[in-house]
């Protein structure tokens, strides 16, 4: 399949976008995901791996409800990172069986509540694997557990999205902790799954397999003590997600058939019936499905720069305001009849967002054709970590989010009114 949407196929939803009226004057800025495109990479996901595995994408990457729905009916579960997420995902209808919940910081409150609903839950530490043992003396769960290990194979090109360096928040380390890892698993015959993640975006496909590479051994080795012991082994192998997209139509990112086909060469156990893997996936699955369009607003010109002001910045895209090297998306111009603007402007452009701090800039120095004001901006690859990750500063109004399959449309989210926005500050 394609890794990213072509810019003809865009052109052809927003000009239909236009046309059904779904773009009104106080829609400055528009979410799109192509539903079509989401749901092939479910199904390819899903055809690589064998069928007792849980795919958990990943919620953070799309919180987006009427996303959440779209995708239980093709048995995608769900990875939850925090207990507001988790009832999200029960009250959308997502089975516990089918959710896996992960965070370096949950509460006894969390944790009783999830034991007691019976969802999959990942350990992070030592001191909160105390805490669940000592609940599961009183409580009765059908929650299957498992320990969040750092398997410390290094660091990617982005250090903040990596997380399986020597030192990492998240998880127990294996290097340092081995012993107390191990006398965990040979004193809780309950402790049946284990859980890594190497990191997401700037981590290469060989540092994400050296990563199952030091859990695979160590469960290897555990397991052949569990037996001694008469306990159960560990059957639950969370690989976590992480697998890099590309955000560049020219780039072509290294394909979930090539990484799947890795695990299952280098560790043919894993895709036994010995195994139940879980999967974490979410910005291969959201990422290249949407696209976000902004009006633009003014555009100022000066000696050798022009500068765009669009609806668009660091409420919507911190990430690459704030680190633009590690997240470069491409960038098209509509005129106002929603057709492609070819061309180079003798200056490039920066596309400054509308927020009051000078950081709030997209993107620096990129090459468009001439711009005018009304025309509209299409920000490419934008269908995970935008808006899970909005900012209320300067109280701005969240975006109207729309979902097409061909020409038919829908609305995932409303834009938000004032009357919502002045109740989130009550």
């Amino acid at each position: 399949m394609l890794h990213n949407l072509a810019i003809k196929s865009i052109e052809k939803a927003f000009r239909s976008a236009i046309s059904k009226g779904l773009i009104r004057e106080e829609d400055t800025l528009v979410m799109f995901h192509d539903l079509a495109f989401l749901k092939e990479r479910i199904l390819l996901l899903k055809s690589l791996f064998p069928p007792q595995t849980l795919h958990g994408v990943a919620m953070k990457a799309n919180p987006l409800k009427k996303i959440l729905e779209f995708l239980l009916p093709l048995r995608a579960g769900t990875e939850v990172a925090s207990v507001g997420e988790l009832k999200l995902a029960l009250k959308t209808g997502y089975p516990p069986g089918m959710i896996v919940f992960d965070s370096p910081a949950k509460t006894w409150q969390d944790l009783e509540f999830a034991l007691l609903t019976g969802v999959h839950i990942n350990i992070d530490s030592l001191a909160e694997l105390a805490r669940v043992a000592s609940l599961k003396e009183k409580i009765v769960s059908d929650s299957t557990l498992g320990i969040r290990i750092n398997p410390q194979v290094g660091i990617g090109t982005i250090a903040e999205s990596s997380v399986a360096g020597e030192y990492s928040k998240f998880g127990i380390p294996v290097k340092t902790k081995r012993e107390e890892l191990e006398a965990a698993f040979l004193t809780y015959p309950w402790l049946t799954g284990v859980h890594l993640h190497v990191g997401s975006q700037g981590c290469s496909m060989e540092l994400l397999l050296n990563g199952i590479g030091v859990l695979y051994n160590f469960v290897t080795g555990i397991n052949a003590k569990r037996k001694e012991m008469n306990h159960p082994p560990i059957s639950i192998f969370d690989i976590g997600g992480g697998l890099p997209v590309s955000y560049r139509s020219d780039q072509v990112p290294v394909s979930m058939e090539k990484y799947a086909g890795e695990i299952a060469d280098r560790f043919p156990s894993l895709f036994t019936s010995h195994f139940s893997l879980l999967t974490e996936f979410g910005r291969w699955v959201h990422v290249n499905a949407g696209w976000t369009v902004s009006r633009v607003e003014y555009v100022k010109r000066d000696p050798g720069i022009n500068t765009l002001m669009i609806h668009a910045g660091a409420d919507l895209f911190i990430r690459e305001c704030m680190n633009p090297e590690s997240w470069p998306h491409e960038y098209s111009i509509f005129d106002r009849s929603g057709n492609l603007k070819s061309g180079k402007d003798q200056n490039p452009y920066n596309l400054a967002g509308p927020l009051c701090f000078s950081g709030d800039i997209l993107a620096r120095n990129v090459v468009l054709p001439v711009v005018e004001e009304g025309d509209t901006l299409v920000i490419h690859d934008t269908g995970g970590y935008t808006i899970g990750m909005w900012s209320r500063y300067n109280s701005r109004q969240t975006p109207r989010v729309i979902g097409y399959e061909g020409d038919e449309f829908r609305i995932l989210r409303e834009r938000e009114s004032f009357e919502e926005l002045e109740r989130f500050w009550e």
